[in-house]
């Protein structure tokens, strides 16, 4: 049977991941309750139906991140989206790049001890 990419990806989200974006929903629609406006207004404000605000508030990791993104700027925390995935707060690269540095500075260190090994002794100076 024929499935959409984005169907398949959605199938191998992380458990945890779901839970997340889960729980993003519900705090975006506790954001619009306590600002006491109805799904009808908040959907208009964002751009898009009342069935999607629904789905984006019920945890559905399907709507776009777009609209995610717009939800967020309703809230006045769409600022938060320039840091999810920049470099300087990837861990896992920073490890990787960590552990190269590591290799590097030991091969270097074998290098250096084996030209050590190699090179003469120097011989004592006569007079």
């Amino acid at each position: 049977m024929f499935m959409p990419k984005t169907a398949r990806a959605l199938l191998q989200l992380p458990p945890a991941t779901a839970a997340a974006i889960g729980k993003l929903g519900a705090d975006l629609a506790v954001a619009r309750l306590r600002r006491k406006e109805s799904l009808k207004t908040w959907a208009q404000r964002m751009g898009v139906s009342v069935p999607t605000l629904q789905r984006l508030e019920a945890g559905d990791p399907a709507v776009g991140i777009g609209i995610v993104a717009t939800a967020l700027w309703l809230i006045q925390r769409d600022g938060e989206l320039g840091n999810l995935a920049a470099p300087e707060h990837d861990r896992g690269a920073i490890e990787m790049d960590v552990r190269a540095a590591v290799q590097l500075g030991r091969a270097r260190a074998m290098a250096s001890a084996e030209a050590r090994l190699r090179s003469p002794l120097p011989t004592p100076p006569k007079g």
